[in-house]
């Protein structure tokens, strides 16, 4: 996993540094000029115009901007109070204006089209923590950054601005890192074969939901944890179809109201249940009782509702909640822009893993981790994905899998499953690529 360190956190760390700041911006600068290098596919008779702010981002551009003069490569070095309207007639452009403290709008100069541009730390106008825009940044082509990743390179509108993101190493320690960027090769960590022995009782799980009229979601939910190694699936469904969900689930209709304790009758030999998926929000007791049990519980959709959010502390097996933006607000989820912060708060507020879907994927642990799932893709705001997710959860939580890793390891296999299919996706098309996903992290296991 790639670290994730705030532009405060950063400031400190290169306070501590054994190294003074000259060999930092030295290091920093030989970075960005090799990657310049790479960008421009050599150095023969090519041109580069840098923009280069008062501070260290500046000073970066301006030793970077030496270092490919020395290489042979024809460069204009542009002061921002002096940059002309429009940079032409070069082959690259540097962005080293502003790096992530900016604090006042910025808009950089226009780009001749079909001119590549590489950002120093984040690009100039994107807040380093939020993501958020001040003024008009430049959309950029690749941002190299350093030690580790910035919040702002992740969240939208910002992460759009960066184009493909490069960590430089310039020997900052980041160990003290809370908040980690997930990649595939982090599944195989989490996700295991099943064992020789297993059998379908020792990952059988509960759905409960899918009511009526509102049947696809408890389906969708079902057959995801089936997918993901859930042996066995009940899918109990308030006033719903008996044969709501696949063919390869168990299904028990209860009635529409009233139907907590026959929901979580006979639980004794599942290892984890999730509730929402396609309940509807008329039966808050109900719900309730949903909370008393001792097993390991994912709350999605219809059951993420303020009233529950009080007593989840007090729940004595891992509780793992699955909001949008729409649940989140409805939750009382602090509007900040500082959606790593804001996640984490709730999760330590709450007691339980809280998985906020988005763009970027921000999944938190009561203990202040908190993990970036940011290969999502548009395609997924459609109905039906979240429900998916949710039975991603629960089949991992069935398998004993720790909360915290369950959550991430089935945001990073959702998103993984929507990069496969090439267009117009739909909720169902995830269940087909699931296994494609699962097959690729045994390939990395063996």
């Amino acid at each position: 996993m790639i670290p994730v360190i705030t532009p405060a956190q950063m400031a400190a760390i290169d306070s501590e540094a054994m190294d003074p700041p000259e060999v930092l911006i030295d290091r920093a600068a030989r970075a960005v000029a090799r990657e310049a290098i790479r960008m421009l596919g050599g150095v023969y008779g090519r041109r580069v115009a840098v923009v280069v702010g008062p501070g260290n981002n500046g000073a970066d551009g301006r030793l970077a901007a030496g270092h490919l003069q020395r290489r042979g490569v024809r460069v204009q070095v542009f002061e921002v109070a002096e940059t002309p309207q429009l940079i032409d007639s070069v082959d690259l452009v540097i962005d080293a204006a502003f790096g992530t403290g900016l604090s006042r709008p910025y808009s950089f100069p226009g780009v001749e089209p079909g001119v590549a541009v590489l950002a120093v730390d984040i690009p100039s106008g994107v807040d380093g923590l939020t993501g958020e825009l001040f003024g008009a940044p430049v959309i950029v082509d690749r941002t190299i950054t350093f030690a580790a990743m910035k919040p702002g390179l992740l969240l939208e509108p910002g992460r759009s601005h960066c184009g493909d993101v490069v960590v430089a190493d310039i020997g900052l320690d980041v160990s003290r890192a809370s908040v980690f960027v997930v990649g595939h090769a982090d599944l195989a960590e989490w996700v295991r074969a099943r064992p020789a022995d297993d059998h379908k009782w020792r990952t059988a799980v509960r759905v409960i939901g899918a009511s009526r009229g509102m049947e696809g979601a408890g389906y969708l939910a079902a057959a995801a944890a089936q997918r993901v190694g859930a042996g066995l699936v009940q899918l109990a469904s308030p006033g719903g179809a008996a044969s709501a969900g696949p063919v390869e689930a168990v299904s028990q209709s209860l009635p529409i109201t009233d139907w907590g304790a026959e929901a979580v009758g006979n639980i004794d030999r599942l290892q984890a249940v999730l509730l929402g998926p396609g309940l509807g929000r008329d039966d808050l007791a109900s719900v309730q009782d949903v909370l008393a049990i001792h097993l390991a519980l994912v709350i999605d959709g219809d059951a993420l509702v303020p009233e529950l959010m009080t007593g989840l502390s007090a729940r004595p097996s891992p509780t793992v909640l699955t909001p949008h933006d729409g649940e989140w607000r409805r939750l009382g989820g602090d509007p900040s822009p500082d959606r790593i912060a804001a996640t984490v708060d709730m999760a330590r507020s709450t007691g339980a893993v809280v998985v906020r879907k988005g763009p970027t994927t921000v999944v938190a642990s009561p203990s202040g981790r908190a993990r970036i799932v940011s290969v999502g893709t548009p395609a997924l705001a459609t109905a039906g994905t979240g429900d998916v997710l949710a039975g991603l959860v629960v089949g991992l939580l069935a398998q004993g899998i720790d909360a915290f890793d369950a959550a991430t390891a089935a945001a990073q296999i959702h998103a993984e499953a929507a990069a496969l299919v090439p267009a117009g996706l739909v909720a169902h098309d995830l269940l087909d690529r699931l296994p494609h996903v699962l097959a690729q992290i045994g390939e990395t296991q063996l």
